[in-house]
């Protein structure tokens, strides 16, 4: 079943409604809390005939009295030609004063039940509760999906900050959610008398007018056996009738009483009906419950957040996805291709697959992996997989293995591109997994396994090239790079480090602040955090080269260090930029290398320009979590980047620690796997209290980090891999 359609086309299209009812319900939730506050509980265990008997002494004309699910007593008189409801003390029956419900009240129910448009404004509600109800399940299905199964359901979600916030509202919401919609829903089916509430109408009773007086009320003998506890109301037999009776309704269940002999005529007890819907009412509503009324409360003030969240995980999704014109129907297709993109470049190499076989007049269909699928109309399957970071796949497609895996194999040809770094050494490494389960599962395939590096469009073409060949008919595929909507960015200021390695840069650039209409619509600079990468494209490349970031966007700032590099066309793009220049960027989203916020030990690693995020850390480290810094570099004269900010850091407190080697000076300490040895205890003693670890700079250079990090945890049966599935250690490497 397509739940992420499911999902989204519910949340937009009913989402609005289900603002206003879970705002208008928010409010609603607060009258139980207030009223339940000011009500003058009755003792526990008060009989109903003391209470009645103290009401009749102070309030005359007495008619009705009733208990409020507050606890509150009610009493309803004619008296003098003038009909009035008073709050009564059921400590003596005094009048506390007048009694109205709340007009307020009353409106905001009426537009929470109905928008005001009687019963088929009542059908529309419910309509908005089963559609918050198929939310809801698609959304708990959809989040298991993207972490992996229900046993990683509370594990950290990997995202946008709104993808982690849908995800977190979402675990928070969600049940609270769900049972308000099945009891909303149940609400509606006994309105529209669906599900029946109760028994038939009342019995066909009298009182026995023989001449005797009435028994006053402190003498019935139900009324006495009654508590006032659960008694809901009691209605006194008119004055000018001598065969009315008592009528009394309870918890337990309703009863009626002769006037003048106090005899029970008739007892209905309360049927499962109308229990169950006495508590799917309470539930719903939080009536007499003031402490569940103030959890649905807050659940309905999240709704807005899951709300705006939400449609910004879509927003964010469609920006990131080119258009494709004509994208056919799966079950019409000939061509399919499907797309694992964490970052959203690989969409532009399938746009261009895309429109080429569209061009030759066929019918393509072109999707997001997870939507893996082989109609019977499909010739040929393109799965076009990027690989995230170091062999892992992109978020959105955890679980498509998996999918794969219980398909039956068929006879259609599945091909697989990947796209990668060759940096990391499982380059194109969920590219390579895709493809063996596919032969394994017998799925024939027209060409081998291709990798793309660092999306070269050459490499691109020449396997567009064998694909014409081995398909017989001409592609050519027009490749445009996938570029994210950019926001200018001002230099306002340069640090540069000669060095001998090569001349270093840190650049402080500043954006102008649009608002939040603007960053909602994507248009204006959206927030980020250290370790999070820009993406930059020099003038003379469409292809953009991303850097980790130094500062956060509550800097005010954002801060990157770069080393010109031989030929580089963007690094020495950057490096001739002055202040006033301006550029234009866009934000990539890193959250496996950031840091979780708990007040653990953090200990950061790196080398060269790989300190730019790790300072960003230390920058963010306004609550004095224990920050230890290893940094390797050449010369401290020369490249110790960031240096006199790490010192100032480490005086305040945001920086614990500092430990430093500098490999080409007469005792710099060698290389920073050199001063990691040195601190070998210290480094297991900060692991042992749960410290988190990040690793930044050369992949040589992570790669004889972790391996001396291995070496100093094995004598307390820890390592790095095992740091690593943990969560606690990660790398951003180059």
């Amino acid at each position: 079943m397509q739940w992420r359609r499911i999902h989204r086309w519910l949340g937009l299209g009913a989402g609005t409604l289900a603002l206003l009812i879970g705002v208008t319900g928010l409010i609603l939730a607060f009258f139980p809390v207030r009223d339940s506050w000011q009500a003058v509980q009755a003792d526990h265990g008060l009989p109903v005939a003391l209470l009645a008997q103290r009401v009749v002494d102070h309030v005359p004309g007495v008619e009705e009295i009733r208990r409020l699910p507050s606890g509150d007593i009610v009493v309803y008189s004619f008296n003098g030609g003038q009909a009035r409801a008073s709050r009564v003390d059921p400590a003596d029956g005094r009048v506390l004063g007048d009694y109205a419900a709340s007009a307020t009240e009353r409106w905001v129910r009426n537009l929470h039940r109905s928008f005001f448009l009687n019963d088929p404004g009542r059908l529309g509600a419910a309509a908005v509760a089963l559609s918050m109800l198929l939310l809801s399940v698609s959304g708990v299905l959809l989040l298991v999906r993207r972490l992996g199964g229900w046993r990683h359901l509370l594990r950290p979600v990997r995202g946008t900050p709104a993808q982690r916030v849908h995800a977190v509202a979402g675990r928070i919401l969600v049940p609270i959610l769900a049972l308000s919609s099945l009891t909303a829903l149940y609400m509606s089916a006994t309105t529209f008398s669906l599900i029946p509430t109760d028994s038939a109408a009342d019995p066909d009773v009298i009182s026995v007018a023989d001449g005797r007086p009435d028994l006053p009320v402190a003498n019935l003998p139900l009324l006495r056996a009654l508590s006032a506890d659960g008694l809901r109301k009691l209605n006194f037999p008119a004055a000018d009738d001598p065969e009315d009776v008592w009528r009394l309704s309870t918890d337990w269940g309703d009863g009626w009483i002769d006037r003048h002999s106090g005899h029970v005529l008739a007892w209905e007890p309360a049927t499962p009906s109308r229990r169950i819907y006495d508590w799917i009412y309470a539930l719903h509503t939080g009536q007499g419950l003031w402490l569940w009324a103030l959890i649905l409360g807050l659940a309905g003030l999240g709704i807005p957040v899951f709300w705006v969240s939400g449609y910004l995980v879509w927003r964010q999704g469609r920006a990131r996805r080119p258009h494709l014109a004509g994208n056919a129907p799966a079950g019409r297709a000939d061509i399919l291709i499907f797309v694992a993109s964490e970052g959203g470049t690989t969409w532009g190499f399938a746009k261009a697959l895309h429109d080429a076989f569209l061009r030759n007049g066929h019918a393509v269909h072109t999707a997001p992996l997870e939507q893996f699928q082989v109609p019977g109309a499909a010739r040929q399957v393109f799965v076009l997989a990027a690989t995230y970071g170091d062999g892992q796949a992109p978020a959105h497609a955890a679980r498509a293995l998996d999918r794969i895996a219980d398909l039956p194999a068929g006879s259609v040809p599945v091909t697989v591109l990947g796209f990668g770094d060759r940096q990391f050494p499982a380059f194109c490494g969920y590219a390579e997994a895709l493809d063996r389960l596919l032969r394994q599962r017998d799925w024939p395939a027209t060409l081998p396994l291709e990798c793309v590096h660092q999306q070269s469009a050459q490499q691109f073409d020449r396997w567009a090239a064998a694909l014409s060949l081995a398909l017989g008919e001409t592609l050519a595929p027009d490749y445009v790079p996938y570029i994210p909507p950019t926001v200018p960015l001002e230099l306002v200021s340069r640090e540069d480090y000669p060095g001998d390695s090569g001349a270093t840069v840190v650049l402080r650039f500043r954006w102008q602040d649009y608002g939040w209409s603007d960053r909602i619509r994507g248009r204006a600079m959206p927030r980020f955090r250290a370790g999070d990468l820009v993406g930059i494209a020099p003038p003379t490349s469409p292809v953009p080269r991303y850097y980790s970031l130094a500062s956060s966007f509550r800097d005010g700032f954002l801060e990157i260090c770069v080393k010109r590099m031989p030929g580089g066309a963007c690094s020495g793009f950057l490096h001739d930029l002055k202040p006033g220049d301006s550029i234009r960027a866009f934000i990539k989203a890193n959250p496996g290398f950031q840091l979780d916020g708990r007040r653990l030990p953090v200990v950061l690693i790196g080398s060269g320009t790989g300190v730019a995020p790790l300072a960003g850390f230390i920058r963010d480290n306004t609550r004095k979590v224990p920050m230890v810094l290893y940094f390797g570099a050449r010369n401290p004269d020369e490249d110790f980047y960031f240096g006199k900010s790490i010192k100032g850091w480490l005086a305040d407190g945001r920086l614990s620690g500092l430990r430093t080697a500098f490999s080409r000076v007469p005792d710099g300490g060698g290389y920073v796997q050199d001063a990691l040895c040195r601190d070998a205890d210290r480094l297991r003693a900060l692991v042992s209290k749960g410290a988190v670890l990040r690793v930044c700079g050369s992949r040589p250079m992570a790669a004889g980090v972790a391996e001396v990090l291995d070496g100093i945890l094995a004598g307390a049966g820890l390592s790095v891999h095992r740091l690593r599935e943990r969560g606690r250690y990660a790398e951003d490497v180059f």
